[in-house]
């Protein structure tokens, strides 16, 4: 099933590792056989992996765009992986994990990276809890 990638004027993406720009104007490519693509709003850069859930989203990415070099990043992976589970109480957030961590083993990185995104929500809410948001409740009668 052919990909059709709709490029605003500037974008870049990575294709098979080659990372290509569009030109001045809007540009629709059509990308016929199995190849490896990420638009430029996919790709983390590594100092922007700040947070447990990017640290996963960043090693999967390696996997996704170095296939070749996928098992030293798989550990990586796994070990983020195992960190984020290990702090999460969340039965459908963790199910999630597991799906993801599934897709990986099965080498489906780019279903795994767009299945990760939707952890950094998740992640956000947790980051800004405000304390002085929760009501306080008097323990006096």
């Amino acid at each position: 099933m052919p990909l059709k990638l709709s490029l605003k004027p500037g974008e870049k993406f990575v294709l098979n590792g080659a990372v290509l720009a569009n030109g001045d104007k809007r540009t629709s490519l059509v990308i016929q056989n199995k190849a490896c693509v990420l638009r430029e709003k996919d790709i983390m850069q590594p100092q922007d992996a700040k947070t447990p859930a990017r640290l996963v989203y960043l090693a999967i990415m390696m996997m996704y765009l170095d296939a070749e070099n996928s098992e030293e990043t798989y550990t990586e992976f796994a070990l983020r992986m195992n960190e984020f589970m290990s702090a999460i109480k969340n039965p459908e957030i963790l199910t999630a994990c597991v799906d993801i961590t599934r897709d990986v083993t099965q080498g489906a990185y780019y279903k795994a990276l767009i299945a990760c995104r939707k952890l950094f929500d998740y992640e956000q809410e947790r980051l800004n809890y405000d304390p002085s948001s929760v009501p306080k409740y008097s323990t006096r009668r």
